[in-house]
């Protein structure tokens, strides 16, 4: 499995406030973009995987949602987040 229990506790301690913050706006959006990049991967090798693609798109749609509601409530979180994950916005 891509995502064990201490890789994920890792993604949070990096970009949450602590490993136990999973409801951190910027640990959740570092999350879906290490699952985003790994569906890319996938998909990359499986072109006709048309369940991932479909997994894939919902993902990218969620990580928007966030980024959304993060530069809306305090833009220079939103700034640092896109920074640091490499974003392109």
């Amino acid at each position: 499995m891509y995502l064990t229990k201490n890789k994920k506790s890792d993604i949070f301690k990096i970009y949450g406030k602590s490993e136990k913050d999973t409801g951190s706006s910027e640990g959740q959006i570092a999350l879906f973009t290490y699952r985003i990049n790994h569906l890319t991967g996938h998909l990359k090798k499986n072109k006709k995987d048309f369940g991932t693609q479909m997994s894939l798109l919902k993902l990218v749609g969620k990580r928007r949602r966030l980024l959304n509601y993060l530069k809306d409530i305090d833009i220079e979180r939103y700034r640092a987040i896109i920074k640091s994950l490499g974003l392109r916005k």
